[in-house]
């Protein structure tokens, strides 16, 4: 068994409504509470960082399934959209959908079937996604076209 590990260096100088750093071996960035929760909206904040991790697990889950399963593509992207439920003070993560959309490189138009499966498949795979289970539910709504 192979442990990997992964370290975040945060900072908060101040009270709720101020602005923290945090930083990793590739990222240093500012981090907030967003508007949306009456914070300053400055940096990136948990609930992007969440769906961040999500959706670039799954979208890099996904391009080795599609390599793996001989499938070519023109290009693969994505947008995801994480729905966060603020009532009553209390803040829950709901929900994250993943939108990916492939473009088939020319005649792969026969593995179309196979893609619709690895979408969903890669949903499950993604170990991300597999540490959300049973806590914020992940679908995926994927478009598939060819060249």
């Amino acid at each position: 068994m192979a442990e990997h590990h992964f370290y975040l260096k945060a900072n908060w100088p101040g009270l709720r409504n101020d602005v923290g750093t945090i930083e990793t071996l590739n990222l240093k960035t500012e981090v907030s509470i967003p508007t949306e929760m009456d914070g300053p909206g400055i940096g990136t904040n948990p609930d992007e960082m969440l769906l961040g991790a999500a959706a670039t697990c799954y979208i890099i889950t996904l391009a080795a399934m599609m390599e793996r399963s001989g499938v070519e593509k023109e290009s693969l992207s994505m947008e995801s959209i994480g729905v966060v439920d603020y009532s009553n003070g209390v803040v829950t993560y709901k929900k994250i959908i993943h939108k990916p959309n492939i473009v088939l490189a020319p005649g792969m138009d026969g593995k179309r079937s196979i893609v619709e499966r690895l979408t969903m498949k890669a949903e499950t795979s993604c170990m991300i996604s597999r540490a959300l289970q049973g806590n914020v539910e992940v679908t995926v709504e994927p478009i598939i076209k060819k060249q």
